[in-house]
């Protein structure tokens, strides 16, 4: 059961969050759990959205961004952001294969694998990545704009992951489980 009290149901949730509720209620059918909670900042979700529906506009593929979000969900533990965006994954055609290699911080796609490295190198070392990681995505076909689209997903993604580890947020999703922090890929930044 989550830590915070998530809003049942639209009506419950502050009034300043009712417009986007609906809004997220009328595109995909339902209203995930992650932005009742959120919904109860208003500004939070309102922030949340704006900067989600910007980095829609961008130019990393779908497929991508959602790469990101996985290894970004596997090196913080969030089994919540886990378990929706491996539904996501398979919606967006990421087979199983594919989900795993980007939970363990790579792709099997050969360019996207240079993003997901480099937002798991961004992650686990918070941000303190070497000239060389930059030069490897650079290489890869990426140009500067995209590099800093990866950034804002790797923070937006930990967003999510902090608020839903920290209000354990009840998952409505196929569940998925981290792996324990003993197994995960989580070099210290000394190491990396």
């Amino acid at each position: 059961m989550s830590r915070i009290a998530i809003p049942a149901t639209i009506e419950m949730a502050p009034p300043a969050s009712h417009t986007a509720l609906k809004a997220i209620e009328r595109q995909i059918g339902k209203v995930p759990n992650i932005y009742r909670l959120m919904a109860l900042s208003p500004q939070s979700l309102e922030g949340h959205l704006g900067m989600f529906g910007a980095l829609e506009k961008g130019k990393l593929s779908p497929q991508t961004r959602n790469r990101i979000a996985l290894a970004v969900a596997e090196i913080d533990g969030c089994e919540y952001c886990l378990s929706a965006h491996t539904f996501i994954g398979h919606h967006l055609k990421l087979d199983d294969a594919e989900i795993k290699a980007n939970r363990e911080g790579g792709s099997t796609d050969p360019r996207a694998n240079a993003a997901v490295s480099f937002a798991a190198k961004l992650t686990r070392r918070r941000g303190k990545v070497a000239a060389e990681d930059i030069d490897e995505v650079r290489a890869a076909g990426y140009g500067d704009d995209e590099i800093i689209e990866i950034i804002l997903h790797v923070a937006l993604n930990t967003w999510t992951n902090y608020l839903n580890n920290t209000a354990d947020t009840d998952i409505d999703f196929p569940i998925v489980r981290a792996d324990p922090p003993h197994l995960r890929n989580t070099q210290s930044i000394v190491d990396a």
